[in-house]
């Protein structure tokens, strides 16, 4: 590269305080400029966009939106530049790649350097989700790849910096081929949730994230300069190989990398730790640098390293007969991301910008090779006693613990959970941020998804050592399993979401809900089922062919969707928990039966009468006679004539009699007439009138109340007047909006119609 072409390039870079200025502008989602109050420019300016911010005595500030283009490049920027690089370019620019021909350049967004690193980045984005094929661009830049970092050398001579190229998205959807390019170009994409991920981490830790950031981007690469041998302790635990040892933090901190619960590590699972809170890190950095507070309690980490190269123990000479721990010196890996930091991450990272990084040490216990499940069930286990890790959260972890499991219930579980990652973090799932992951709390939860799968016939039944019954996914094969059900109910809810069109993302629409995904789920398992009984599809059908088969009752949905109610809506919206979704579930297939009458939905005629509460009236009714007419009057009558004007104080349980007598005493201190006062007899429920049967059983009720054929029936009068406690369960249930079942109607008629036609 000419000198002259070298300095032409320079001309881009700014460092430090000029990074500083530009970010201060870049920060920003707004233009903002200064005119005079008499300035043309500023009419012009506010006829082209521009908004008035603030009018002074001679001045007036103004703003513009920037382009959505431009601002994510700019976000993108400032976030680099807030992670401490050094170096950066002013604006976008063309670097030239070949020596010989001026003309070949490679357009940069962003370039940004530090002391050990310069990253090149590309941004991509768009206004709406977008399916992108990167391709093209990534055999573009394969192509170019070489020049370009010769000519990164030559702009920067007397260093060999590690170099990535990246491309930073907003708003694209990447298929598996273009994944799998990125993967073979060492190329790295990082979508808007990484990008925010490093946002949120960097406004805990400040520019101690770059350490998180260059370990994902150079995972398995020398960290320069550092000097890794320290004094340790080898031990023996748990059947695994450990060492103890003290470490300044910073050391630490440049190998280490901590698995955090988000997309930026999707692509590591399972992941495990929470964000860390920035308030923690305050207190814990004040208390070390203010307070010269330290922690006695040891930080655990997991060392990945092949032993015989990258991480060795010198045992030292003078060791402790018949001691089974030695001591020596241990010569840590050299590379980023290679000690995962398992519990003490805020312990840790308290020390990122503290005044004794490099001059205190920090206890650490350092395990070896655990593989990611390992590490999980040991976080777990570590903080099983501290703050209650989240329902949402332990959820997915159990999901990633079980997927190897030898427990088909275990690996069923673990497949429900991870499908409902996938619809939440796929950029092609049209539920992609709108489920709970981890402690993200969206419109709809793990648990939900998992349940609605459980309901279906998608995945069948299990045991644990053995396929009960097959379903229409699963047959033994989990991964053909999880990448079946996900594309077809990915397949089916875009096909709704483009149908229903703006209500999807409407806020509190009546879809993209719990109840809402369970009772679509189960109306497509419905069809499903339907296109298997009549041999359309089978268990060997792709599911791309049953969501084509499938198109025309979907239709019927999104109509129903479409031509909704506002007394619909309100009426499943009010409808909570298990009965609520099944009568989601009800209503869709209600509305699907119209147009195909021909499917059978099992139990939607039973639940329809209940709905209709066909049964209720009747029901009430029959106990209203039967209480009034062959209880009341019956029994009053019977103690009458056996024990006189005594009848209520002897023939009546004296807890029934007090409490009748105290609430008609209640009722009464509020009536002025006593002509309307209440009798104590009035006050007694259909149960009581049980009570007084047992109490005068032999002598009074015996054979009134006794149901024709059951006078010889084993447990005597409890056995013999349990009718009633049946029909007290169904009067007070009934009184709570509880649905009659046809059985249970019919036991009320055969009580009403064999007391009526009694003597009594």
């Amino acid at each position: 590269m000419s000198e002259d072409l070298r300095l032409r390039l320079f001309d881009h870079l700014v460092k430090d305080q000029q990074i500083s200025s530009i970010l201060r502008q870049k920060k920003l989602e707004v233009y903002k400029e200064s005119h005079n109050n008499d300035s043309p420019s500023l009419n012009d300016k506010i006829l082209n966009g521009w908004e008035v911010d603030t009018i002074l005595k001679s001045k007036t500030k103004i703003f513009k939106a920037k382009e959505s283009h431009v601002a994510f490049v700019d976000k993108v920027w400032s976030l680099f530049a807030q992670l401490g690089f050094c170096t950066m370019n002013a604006e976008s620019f063309n670097l030239y790649f070949d020596k010989k021909d001026e003309s070949l350049t490679h357009f940069v967004d962003i370039l940004a350097k530090d002391d050990e690193t310069i990253l090149l980045i590309t941004c991509k984005s768009f206004e709406k989700n977008t399916k992108y094929d990167f391709l093209k661009d990534l055999e573009d830049l394969k192509l170019k790849k070489a020049g370009i970092l010769t000519s990164l050398y030559s702009l920067f001579p007397g260093s060999k910096p590690k170099i990535k190229c990246i491309f930073a998205t907003r708003n694209i959807g990447i298929d598996e081929a273009s994944n799998n390019a990125f993967e073979r170009t060492d190329i790295v994409h990082i979508s808007e949730d990484i990008i925010d991920y490093y946002y949120s981490l960097q406004s805990q830790l400040g520019i101690a994230a770059r350490y998180q950031l260059l370990g994902s981007l150079f995972a398995g690469q020398e960290v320069p300069d550092l000097l890794n041998k320290i004094p340790a302790i080898e031990g023996k635990m748990g059947g695994h190989t450990y060492y103890s040892f003290s470490i300044e933090p910073e050391k630490l901190l440049k190998i280490g990398y901590v698995l955090h619960r988000n997309k930026a590590n999707e692509n590591m699972m399972p992941t495990y730790q929470r964000l860390i809170k920035k308030h923690r890190l305050k207190e814990i950095h004040h208390f070390i640098d203010q307070e010269h507070g330290y922690f006695p309690n040891s930080i655990i980490i997991n060392i990945v390293s092949d032993k015989s190269k990258d991480l060795r123990f010198e045992p030292s000479s003078g060791q402790i007969d018949g001691a089974i721990s030695k001591i020596g010196t241990l010569h840590l890996p050299k590379k980023y991301r290679s000690a995962y930091i398992i519990d003490g991450q805020h312990r840790l990272y308290g020390y990122a910008n503290s005044n004794y990084k490099n001059t205190n040490t920090i206890p650490v216990v350092a395990l070896v090779n655990l593989d990611r499940s390992e590490q999980v069930r040991l976080f777990m286990q570590i903080n099983e006693n501290q703050k209650p890790v989240s329902k949402d959260l332990r959820n997915t972890l159990d999901a990633d613990l079980l997927w190897d499991s030898d427990s088909y219930i275990d690996q069923i579980k673990a497949l429900k959970s991870r499908i409902g990652i996938r619809l939440g973090e796929d950029r092609n799932s049209p539920f992609f941020n709108k489920i709970s992951i981890g402690e993200d709390k969206k419109l709809i939860s793990t648990q939900q998804i998992s349940i609605a799968l459980a309901k279906s016939d998608f995945i069948g039944k299990v045991k644990a050592k053995q396929i009960e019954k097959e379903g229409t996914f699963f047959s033994g094969n989990l991964n053909r399993a999880y990448n079946n059900i996900s594309d077809f109910l990915i397949r089916c809810f875009d096909y709704i979401k483009i149908g229903v069109g703006d209500l999807w993302d409407q806020e509190g629409n009546i879809i993209v809900i719990n109840k809402g995904f369970y009772g679509i789920t189960m109306i497509i398992n419905d069809c499903v089922n339907h296109l298997k009984t009549h041999q359309i599809i089978d268990n060997n059908t792709s599911p791309k062919d049953i969501f084509d088969e499938l198109k025309d009752y979907l239709n019927t949905i999104i109509t129903f969707y479409n031509n909704i109610e506002e007394e619909k809506i309100n009426e499943l919206k009010s409808a909570y928990g298990m009965p609520g979704d099944a009568k989601y579930w009800r209503t869709l297939q209600i509305a699907l039966r119209k147009d195909y009458p021909e499917i059978h939905f099992e139990g939607l005629d039973d639940y329809i009468k209940k709905e209709e509460k066909e049964n209720n009236e009747a029901a009430f009714k029959y106990i209203r006679d039967i209480e009034n007419t062959y209880l009341k009057n019956v029994v009053r009558q019977r103690l009458e004539d056996e024990y006189g004007k005594q009848w209520f104080k002897k023939g009546v349980p004296e807890k029934i009699y007090s409490d009748a007598i105290a609430l008609a005493a209640k009722k009464n201190r509020e009536i002025d007439d006593e002509e309307d006062e209440k009798q104590p007899w009035d006050q007694l429920h259909l149960i009581d009138y049980r009570e007084i049967i047992l109490k005068n059983w032999q002598n009074l009720f015996e054979k009134t109340f006794t149901k024709p054929g059951e006078e010889k029936i084993s447990g005597g009068k409890e056995a013999k007047t349990k009718w009633l406690v049946e029909l007290n369960r169904i009067r007070n249930e009934n009184s709570h909006t509880y649905y009659v079942t046809g059985d249970e109607l019919s036991f009320i008629e055969s009580i009403y119609d064999w007391l009526s036609n009694s003597e009594a």
